[in-house]
Formats: C-alpha cells, sequence, structure tokens
C-alpha cells in the first residue's frame, strides 16, 4: 500500500487552453495546472519512493479535506468538522481526481487508466489536504 499526503488546497483539474500562431491551432495547459501537477508529482516521489511505477489494476482512495473557513462561528466550524456540513463548492471532485491521477502518471501507475476501483470523499478539516492510498486491485 502506498500513502501519499498532498498539503494544501486541492484545485481542479483546468480546462485546455488554445491559441493560434502562425494559422496553426494548438493546446496547452494553464499555468495553474501544470503547476499543481508539479506539486502533486514532487509529494508523490518524495513520499512512495517507488524505483518503478506499478503495473496492473489499481484502487484508490482519495480523502480530500477541505480547510474550514475562518469566517464561520464555533458552532457552524464544530458542525464541519464532525461531518454535518459537507463542502460542496469547487473544486468539484471529479475535477480533483483528474488532476492528481493525471499528475501520477509514470510515477505511481504507467497510466491512470491502470485505476479499476475509485473511492473519494471530500470533508472539512483544521487543514486543507489530500490523502491518496494506492493497493493493488483485487
Amino acid at each position: 500500500m502506498i500513502v501519499i499526503t498532498i498539503p494544501g488546497e486541492m484545485r481542479g483539474k483546468g480546462r485546455p487552453k488554445f491559441s493560434t500562431r502562425g494559422g496553426f491551432a494548438r493546446a496547452y495547459t494553464d499555468a495553474k495546472t501544470v503547476s499543481a501537477e508539479n506539486w502533486i508529482k514532487c509529494c508523490a516521489m518524495d513520499q512512495a519512493r517507488l524505483t518503478a511505477p506499478l503495473d496492473g489494476p489499481l484502487a484508490v482512495s482519495m480523502a480530500i479535506s477541505v480547510a474550514v473557513p475562518q469566517s464561520w462561528s464555533k458552532k457552524k466550524r464544530a458542525d464541519a468538522l464532525a461531518g454535518r456540513v459537507r463542502p460542496t463548492g469547487k473544486p468539484d471532485v471529479d475535477n480533483t481526481v483528474k488532476l492528481a491521477c493525471d499528475a501520477l502518471n509514470k510515477i505511481v501507475w504507467h497510466d491512470d487508466s491502470q485505476i479499476t476501483n475509485l473511492t473519494v470523499s471530500k470533508l472539512y478539516a483544521e487543514q486543507a489536504q489530500a490523502v491518496l492510498t494506492v493497493e493493488t486491485a483485487a
């Protein structure tokens, strides 16, 4: 089992951007998405310490912790930390998973198409982070 903790607020994968130059259109990834992917890669390389990407089908669990807003009352903060209030705002979990899974290609696995089981949760916590757990799928 591999556990990777990614400190900080997670973001969703940005939509591809397009530009034209010399009559040719090209697609590119925005700088914020590239930066976020690089941060995830750094965390994975530091924590997973794999000599080669994993082979075969994989089960991935991703727990996204969203920091409780400082402006919230003590009661609302307590409800959020107890799980009675859930974060329903941006980023969307599907875009966040897309960013993390794409970032880990060729580092943790060869390609994120190897993921056959995926579990995602998004909860409030004192500090923002994401924890990914990777196991071989049964």
